[in-house]
């Protein structure tokens, strides 16, 4: 099913509003878990923050990057950047794994404003840097890396002008 999804809507913007919707779940589970002891039904709340952050993590974050990391380098490089991929996913998720009890004695109720927290860098990160790869041969993606590269560097020639103008 998801592949079927990923042709049909685009990687990035799968990718996008799987991280939104993450965040969004984040907070919702954070208000539930702070509101518990005033409203008893806050841990409805909390159950289907969960539940919908589970869907979104399967809807976005999940799979996309492994469709992004194939496709992003050429046939060369591809299998030492799928590698490096798989260990930082399997390494952060060790981390989180092994760290969770002691942040949440920790912060308490508090402790998925973390998640929401870098659930926000994340989306943040994707929506200005990770570009849109559907239908794109490597070619086309790394031409696209390419034209970023030549603005930034344009862009820095002329405020590096503007600033030699002033002085």
């Amino acid at each position: 099913l998801q592949v079927f999804l990923v042709e049909k809507a685009g990687r990035r913007s799968l990718f996008l509003a799987g991280l939104m919707g993450m965040l969004v779940s984040a907070v919702a589970m954070t208000v539930g878990l702070v509101l518990l002891s005033q409203f008893a039904w806050m841990s409805y709340v909390s159950m289907v923050a969960i539940f919908l952050f589970v869907i979104f993590f399967e809807v976005g974050p999940g799979p996309i990057p492994w469709f992004i990391v194939a496709e992003l380098f050429s046939q060369g490089p591809r299998p030492a950047a799928i590698a490096v991929a798989g260990f930082c996913n399997w390494a952060c998720n060790f981390i989180v794994g092994m760290c969770f009890q002691y942040i949440a004695d920790l912060c308490g109720p508090y402790v998925f404003a973390i998640f929401a927290a870098l659930l926000l860098l994340f989306f943040l990160f994707a929506y200005f840097k990770v570009p849109e790869t559907k239908g794109k041969s490597f070619e086309e993606i790394a031409a696209v890396f390419r034209r970023r590269k030549l603005l930034a560097k344009a862009e820095t020639e002329m405020q590096d002008l503007r600033a030699s103008e002033e002085a």
